[in-house]
């Protein structure tokens, strides 16, 4: 094959014509297209069809060069002048299918896989492209039984063994799953890949001893198997054993390049070992290695809010926010650190922010009101209940606010219809109107409402 190779490219470059058999060709075409030099394996098409033009296999090549640059149309019409000279070739159908895919026509694609197989002596790959287009279709019972006939013929095909848990996964058959999986390794018991899927089906289950049982496995057979450790060390947290959880989290950065995510996973754990300037250290050891993981910037968001370091907090949520924008979780952050800061107009820009990304919960409308009511923004505060009245009519939090504020605008009428809506929605929620409209509450005539409400009540 390299005295092929070398010959061919001295051809090339000295443009002298040597001949090379079928075989030669074939081989010199193959490599070419393996190893991603198409232009060289298009040049050894050209030349091999001019030394052999009645070359089926050369012929077949070519369209799949075809296909590779998206030429579909013109390889298949190359396809159908080579069916009429090999209609019984397997490659034929293989090659329409491939195009019929290519085009969305999956249920078409599989029709002549049916065929192409009718005429293969090696079926497998056959199988395997069969699965992958009844996956398009998501059939995953009949991509499941095709993937499983590439398995019974080789046991270590592992991307096929992926393909039917896969199948399993998205049909939630996980108990039948661990029924194929123990099969599987009754036969192959040292496949490190069998019991690490084995175990992930056990974790979905949350079955986590047995889960862990069958990760210990899978790193025995290959001391190396990162996705071992890596479930193991979620397997762990589950368990609540967080020590353990980081000795193999650790492992998976000594036998690989560090991850943000390990970073991630360790630095949780030493927090919720109570840790937290550990918990730290890593969390900005994962932003170090990737900056553009929102959540290690707010896991440290959240780590100096705890510490009551608010303006560090702020920090890092800034950080966050650049990263996704769009996000009303972080935006609420945002708006409650502010507020601890006494930063009163971010923190309201904050809230209205989540607003205006569609984050109309109530809680959003309350707190904006709060704000508002705390700077002295009365007017401002009523507009947003009335607002959020749109959506919850039947909130008392909205109620007292609405009377509260009203009382304090010397708008006595709405004030004393709002406390009454209130008082009929919740009457013990109108104790808020002590925390936050202190001089209402002790108002004789609202004393006297509340006091004749409760006697009415009992």
């Amino acid at each position: 094959m390299h005295m092929s190779l070398s010959k061919f490219e001295s051809m090339l470059k000295t443009n002298s014509i040597y001949f090379f058999d079928l075989v030669e060709f074939e081989e010199i075409i193959v490599h070419y297209l393996d190893i991603g030099k198409h232009s060289l394996a298009k040049k050894a098409v050209k030349l091999g069809l001019e030394q052999h033009p009645t070359s089926v296999d050369l012929k077949l090549l070519e369209v799949e060069i075809l296909i590779f640059d998206n030429k579909l149309e013109k390889a298949s019409q190359k396809l159908r002048r080579i069916e009429l000279l090999a209609p019984n070739n397997e490659e034929v159908y293989i090659q329409k299918a491939t195009i019929l895919s290519k085009s969305g026509s999956h249920k078409e694609s599989i029709e002549n896989l049916k065929i192409a197989l009718l005429h293969a002596d090696d079926k497998v790959d056959i199988w395997s492209m069969m699965g992958m287009e009844y996956l398009y279709l998501d059939d995953f019972e009949k991509a499941r039984l095709s993937f499983a006939k590439c398995i019974d013929v080789d046991y270590e095909d592992y991307s096929s063994l992926y393909n039917v848990v896969y199948c399993f996964d998205m049909q939630k058959n996980h108990e039948k799953a661990i029924i194929f999986l123990n099969a599987y390794l009754d036969k192959n018991p040292y496949s490190e890949v069998a019991w690490h899927q084995l175990g992930r089906q056990y974790f979905v289950l949350k079955r986590y001893k047995e889960a862990l049982t069958c990760f210990d496995y899978a790193v025995l057979i290959d001391e190396s198997f990162i996705g071992g450790y890596l479930e193991k060390a979620k397997t762990y947290e589950q368990l609540g054993e967080f020590e353990d959880a980081i000795k193999n989290y650790m492992l998976t950065l000594e036998l690989d390049d560090p991850t943000a995510f390990a970073y991630v996973r360790i630095g949780e754990c030493y927090q919720r070992l109570g840790k937290l300037d550990s918990a730290i250290r890593y969390y900005k050891k994962s932003v170090h290695e990737d900056p553009f993981l929102d959540k290690g910037w707010i896991l440290l968001t959240e780590a100096f809010y705890e510490q009551k370091d608010y303006q560090k907090s702020l920090y890092y949520i800034s950080k966050a926010i650049k990263i996704d924008e769009y996000n009303t979780f972080y935006w609420r952050k945002y708006s409650d650190i502010n507020i601890k800061l006494n930063s009163f107009k971010e923190g309201i820009k904050g809230l209205e922010k989540c607003i205006e990304l569609n984050d109309c919960s109530i809680e959003i409308y309350i707190a904006l009101s709060d704000v508002l009511l705390f700077i002295g923004d009365f007017n401002d505060a009523v507009k947003v209940l009335v607002s959020a009245q749109e959506t919850y009519k039947d909130a008392p939090e909205i109620e007292y606010r609405l009377s509260g504020l009203s009382f304090t605008l010397n708008n006595e009428d709405k004030a004393f219809t709002h406390l009454i809506n209130g008082m009929n929605l919740d009457y013990e929620y109108h104790i808020i109107m002590k925390d936050l409209f202190p001089l209402v509450f002790v108002n004789l005539k609202v004393q006297e409402l509340l006091s004749n409400y409760k006697k009415a009540m009992e």
